[in-house]
Parts: structure tokens; C-alpha cells; sequence
């Protein structure tokens, strides 16, 4: 555990992406799986000015953009069996699908939701069969809206409808989506009603689909699984708290909840640094160990691991964005770090790594755009998902 911690620590600028002067957020991020291990990887980055930018993984070198979007992008996803199909969903109530080989502004497939729909979450899952979209609350409802994500053989053109709908388990804005790594049945979501409800999706109907709710007694920013097997799940709160549960408990007299912290930002604080916000967590498989990432306003990340003894900070990565940090994503396979900001810089971190340019911008924080979207309010006919 030392050595990962270490490793952790050891973390350094590696490449960045070109400097622009578009003033835009990096809000999410996603890297392709290629199949053959000798293809560089591709890495897809969701923007707070509705474009969605793809670049090479080692160069950082921006390849493609897809722009002028019709509404606030909630998320992009690469699929699992292919490094060249890219998933995308929209406040405007679709979901888009891009080959990335393609030199057009065309998506090759498009899902559409409900009239009432703005998607701020979305996932699909392992085996990229199904997409799951949860929706910001509309008059007294909240969806999970679910596609079948295989591609029309007949008709390319025309728009997917949804399979059906989850809409009794959460009764406001549907946050966050994440199905299991490795059990394409299972998903997770986060609602700003406090709830993290868990599915098997194989069920006839919702109310038996629901395995397990769990209350975080607040506003739910972050979901995703941990443990062996992924067996646990976590959440982090708009008020900057965390909450662990263990699912192997659910059938036995045993608490499931591992950890509840209120307030991350007190349990790690320090006299040089201090904490402001988190991002995120991911699973270290190799560790066994599951981590929260955070930072600060002016762009130093922190990295703190997760025990059912407590948080602790692990370290800090220092000199890299000059605003707050919005999105990360880590790759497993080589222990490093992309993470993107409201400075609108990309950035690859790596163990032990050497920056060549020393250049680093300035800040170019701007009046967030995702504070901007336009709420719609049209009742629809509901049909549960078959």
C-alpha cells in the first residue's frame, strides 16, 4: 500500500495540450479501449461551450471537434468492444453516438428522449448493450430513460426511441449514472434528493429492479463501484461530503455502510494546505485501494485514500492547472492521471514523469455555462421499461 501511495505522490506533468484561448471548462472525460495494445489510445473531453474535443493519449495532440451542440453536454463515454464509437448525451434530450474516424459533424446514430427530457447524467454499459440517461427533474418527475445501443441495420438515419423509463426511485435531479465495470445488469445513480439507488435492470419492472437505497442526506454529485469484484459503491456530495457502502452486507445482519464522512474537506485539512472541493473517486484494483481526488481553487489536486479507519491525504499535485479542476479520468493500465479544468488545459500526469514545455497558462476562468441551461416542463407519457 506504501508503494502505491508513493507511486500516487510521484505523480508528474507528462504532456499538455495545446494552450487556446477558447475559454471554455473540460467537464468530463473518457479515454478509448483499444483491442490491439500497439494503438494509441484516444481521449475524449466534454466542453462547457457544447463542443467535444477528441485527442491522441500520449501527444495530447487534439485530433477531432464535434461543436455547436444544442445543449449542455452531461458526459462523453467511449465504447467498451470498439476505441473508435463514442458516446455522448445532451441537455436537449438525445443521446448521440460518433464514429470518431469519421471527418463529419454528423453523429452516426442518435437516441432520443422524451419531450421533457435534459439529460444531465448518463452511462453504458460493460457489454454496450444499454444506455441509461438520468434527466434534471421536470415539474414533479425525474427519469432514467433507457436505448437499446445497437446500431440500426436498416435505417442509419433515423432516431432511437427509448426502451423504457425508471421514474418512481428518485424525485429530483438524477445527478450521476454508472453502471458496474464487469455486470452489464448493474448500475448505480445519484440524485440530489440524497438517494444512491442500486438496479438489476434484468427485472420485469422498477420496483423489482431496485436492490438497495442508500441515503447520503444530501445532494449527491459523484456514484461509482469499488472493492473486489465491485462489490461496494461510494458517493460524493455537492457539499463536498463522502459515503461508502458495502452491497456484500445487504443480506446479513452486518451494517453496510463503511465510512460517512460530512465534510472532506476537515477530515484531510492540514496547516499547508487546505482543501475546497472534490472531483471524484476511483478504484485502484492493483491497491485494493479506493481513492477521492479534490482540490483547489487555484488548481492543486489532492489525493486521498479511502479506509473504514479514515481519509488520509496521500499527496499533492502542484503546478499544473491555474483554476479549479473539473474532470479526471484514471488509466489503470499505466497508473496515470488526465485531468482538465475550468483553465481549459488537458493534462497528463505520470509517475516520475519530466515535463519538456515548461509553458503553463494563465487563468481563464469564465462564468461557468453549465449554470445555464434552460429547464423544460411538458409532461409525457410514461412507459416502464419492458
Amino acid at each position: 500500500m506504501e508503494m502505491i501511495e508513493e507511486q500516487l505522490g510521484s505523480l508528474r506533468i507528462a504532456k499538455r495540450c495545446a494552450l487556446t484561448e477558447d475559454p471554455t471548462y473540460l467537464l468530463d472525460i473518457d479515454i478509448s479501449k483499444p483491442a490491439q495494445a500497439e494503438r494509441s489510445c484516444l481521449v475524449a473531453v466534454s466542453c462547457s461551450n457544447k463542443s467535444i474535443k477528441i485527442y491522441n493519449r500520449e501527444t495530447l495532440n487534439l485530433l477531432r471537434e464535434y461543436s455547436g451542440q444544442p445543449g449542455t453536454l452531461s458526459g462523453v463515454r467511449f465504447a467498451h468492444m470498439s476505441d473508435n464509437i463514442l458516446f455522448s448525451a445532451c441537455g436537449d434530450g438525445t443521446v448521440k453516438c460518433w464514429d470518431v474516424r469519421l471527418a463529419t459533424q454528423e453523429a452516426a446514430q442518435l437516441f432520443r428522449g422524451y419531450p421533457s427530457n435534459v439529460f444531465i447524467s448518463f452511462d453504458i454499459n460493460c457489454n454496450d448493450l444499454i444506455i441509461c440517461a438520468g434527466t434534471e427533474k421536470a415539474e414533479e418527475d425525474a427519469f432514467m430513460v433507457f436505448w437499446d445501443a445497437r446500431g440500426n441495420t436498416n435505417n442509419v438515419c433515423a432516431a432511437k426511441e427509448p426502451l423504457g423509463i425508471y421514474s418512481e426511485t428518485h424525485n429530483d435531479d438524477i445527478t450521476k449514472i454508472c453502471f458496474h465495470p464487469t455486470k452489464p445488469n448493474l448500475l448505480v445513480s445519484g440524485s440530489t434528493d440524497g438517494l444512491v439507488n442500486v438496479f438489476d435492470i434484468n427485472k420485469d419492472n422498477e420496483d423489482d429492479a431496485l436492490i438497495s437505497t442508500c441515503n447520503s442526506d444530501s445532494s449527491v454529485s459523484s456514484v461509482g463501484w469499488s472493492g473486489k469484484d465491485y462489490k461496494q459503491i461510494f458517493c460524493l456530495t455537492h457539499d463536498e461530503g463522502f459515503c461508502w457502502w458495502d452491497l456484500a452486507q445487504l443480506d446479513t445482519e452486518e451494517p453496510i455502510t463503511l465510512l460517512h464522512s460530512v465534510d472532506v474537506r476537515e477530515a484531510v485539512r492540514t496547516e499547508n494546505s487546505s482543501l475546497n472541493y472534490l472531483i471524484g473517486g476511483f478504484y485502484h484494483e492493483k491497491a485494493d485501494k479506493l481513492f477521492i481526488v479534490g482540490g483547489m481553487l487555484m488548481g492543486n489536486i489532492h489525493l486521498i485514500s479511502c479506509g473504514i479507519d479514515g481519509l488520509n491525504l496521500v499527496g499533492i499535485l502542484r503546478g499544473g492547472h491555474s483554476a479549479t479542476v473539473r474532470s479526471f479520468y484514471w488509466n489503470m493500465t499505466d497508473d496515470s492521471l488526465l485531468t482538465g479544468g475550468e483553465d481549459a488545459q488537458l493534462l497528463l500526469w505520470k509517475p516520475g514523469a519530466v515535463e519538456k514545455s515548461l509553458a503553463k497558462k494563465s487563468s481563464m476562468k469564465i462564468a461557468s455555462s453549465v449554470r445555464k441551461r434552460v429547464k423544460v416542463h411538458n409532461n409525457t407519457l410514461k412507459a416502464k421499461k419492458k
